[in-house]
């Protein structure tokens, strides 16, 4: 008879030990939480006043820009006149100065892009024909403010 009594004894047990964690596990599971109510919306900033508004004057026309005088090919040589490589000078002294500052292996290229530059100089080619050479030179550097 041991073995019935000893089932009843832990049957009883088991009951209590469940009877005894049920209500502990009904208040430790999660239930609904509430909603929390939204933050507050930010109050529309006041709109920024208008300024005055600008008048436009007509501009005096001034001189002509053709003189009758000059015939159409003297006037085309002259808005034509940079030539000489000036600009393009400059380019180049702006490239040889920033190959200077540059990281090691960006001014390697910088000295590069400014040795094709100085021979095109001296070639007397003009600053818009070699742009596109020297940009592919620096390889992504990005030329300086004189040579665009």
């Amino acid at each position: 008879m041991k073995t019935a009594s000893q089932s009843a004894v832990r049957t009883v047990l088991v009951a209590i030990g469940v009877g005894a964690l049920l209500p502990l596990a009904a208040f430790s599971a999660p239930g609904c939480k509430k909603d929390e109510p939204p933050p507050p919306l930010p109050s529309a900033a006041p709109a920024p006043t208008p300024a005055a508004p600008v008048e436009l004057a007509p501009e005096d026309a001034g001189a002509d820009v053709f003189d009758a005088g000059e015939d159409a090919s003297d006037a085309a040589v002259k808005k034509v006149g940079t030539g000489g490589g000036g600009g393009l000078a400059r380019c180049c002294a702006a490239l040889q100065q920033n190959a200077a500052s540059a990281p090691p292996p960006t001014n390697t290229y910088m000295l590069q892009a400014a040795a094709v530059c100085n021979a095109a100089v001296a070639a007397g080619k003009d600053k818009n024909s070699v742009v596109g050479a020297l940009s592919g030179a620096v390889r992504g550097a990005g030329l300086p403010a004189a040579c665009r």
